[in-house]
């Protein structure tokens, strides 16, 4: 028996369950998970804000250790590192065939099974199936997952940095160094500072912008954009005027980059009204669904300006993830400092009510060597 946090349907209580974990079918493997971050993608569909299937294991942002290969897998040797890639791609799209798995459409991570359409989890009581989030279903003890889905990463790796490569770093590093293309010299501007935010911060950096312009609510949370690299910070309020007019001050003007991580409509608004004539807003943050925005279309035609959407920072993970855990490891990519909670897989609803304050910045679900 294996415990892990089940949701019975959007909108209610996770619960921590044991249950029957299954050997791994072919072109799966079985993970112990030795880390899984908290992501408030996890809290719109506990809250109900995004509809998906259940009952179904949570957590899709985690790193593990490969104990079991399932027919036909090579390429892993038992006790390999692995972080785990939400988006497992069909291999065989258009999208995946022209090396965007980012894009794929037909995903098996969006269905929440495996690539067969079956699932590895059972509760013992009935035999009643249960899903895997994401196809990886991350905060649980041990999870079975699409070998495409665990990537392999070189030892030496915190887990709780491991897990956060996964999906925030991927998506906020990305964004910057990907999506964007930010070039050297570019100022930069970051709405909202938990992992994701934070992550872009970390690109921006790697990417040599400078000024840095770190934006939140939450003190604490400046403090550790200043850690991770940033070159200015402003505590926003609840008047936008106020923190657009600071921004531009910081800028010469207007940023060239806005990344907005939080997916919020007044941010993605505030984020597209800073640009300058030329400027670019990156939408990054995940909102609830049927959030919409407005915005002035004469000054944004007029004046060049640009907004970019980013999807997990078109991640390549094979590529990508080894390379980001490679800078961790040289001090380029100071990925512990996001962490500011070490926690429990009991101590999970603790940390979704932690995220509806906004007051963290990414909380960690460690388990037990």
């Amino acid at each position: 028996m294996t415990r892990a946090a089940v949701l019975e349907h959007p909108g209610a209580v996770s619960r921590i369950e044991s249950l029957e974990l299954a050997a791994p079918g072919p072109g799966e493997v079985r993970v112990r998970i030795t880390a899984s971050g908290v992501c408030h993608s996890d809290l719109h569909v506990r809250d109900g804000e995004w509809d998906r299937p259940g009952p179904v294991v949570l957590g899709h942002e985690g790193a593990g250790i490969v104990e079991a290969l399932g027919p036909g897998v090579t390429g892993f040797a038992l006790g390999q590192p692995v972080a785990l890639s939400w988006l497992v791609p069909c291999g065989v799209c258009r999208a995946c065939r022209s090396g965007r798995p980012w894009a794929c459409p037909d995903s098996p991570s969006f269905r929440h099974r495996m690539l067969d359409g079956g699932t590895r989890w059972r509760r013992a009581a009935d035999g009643a199936e249960v899903l895997t989030y994401c196809a990886i279903g991350t905060l649980a003890e041990a999870s079975v997952v699409p070998a495409a889905a665990a990537i392999r990463i070189p030892a030496g790796v915190d887990p709780a940095a491991a897990a956060l490569i996964g999906c925030c770093v991927a998506t906020g590093v990305g964004a910057v160094t990907k999506t964007a293309a930010v070039p050297p010299g570019s100022s930069v501007a970051v709405l909202g500072l938990g992992g994701v935010g934070l992550s872009c911060v970390m690109g921006a950096v790697l990417a040599g912008a400078g000024p840095v312009v770190a934006i939140d609510r939450v003190p604490s949370k400046l403090e550790a954009a200043t850690s991770v690299g940033a070159t200015t910070t402003i505590l926003a309020g609840p008047d936008p005027a106020p923190t657009i007019a600071a921004l531009r001050e910081a800028t010469d003007g207007g940023p060239d980059f806005v990344f907005e991580a939080i997916g919020r409509r007044e941010t993605a608004e505030l984020a597209i009204s800073a640009l300058p004539t030329g400027g670019t807003a990156v939408l990054v943050g995940m909102p609830p669904f049927g959030v919409q925005a407005a915005f002035d279309i004469y000054p944004f035609v007029d004046g060049s300006r640009r907004i970019l959407g980013s999807n997990y920072g078109f991640a390549d993970p094979p590529v990508d993830f080894p390379r980001y855990a490679e800078l961790h490891l040289a001090g380029r990519l100071p990925i512990d400092r996001l962490v500011d909670h070490r926690i429990a897989l009991d101590d999970l609803e603790d940390a979704f009510e932690a995220l509806r304050r906004g007051t963290s910045t990414r909380q960690v679900v460690v388990f037990d060597a």
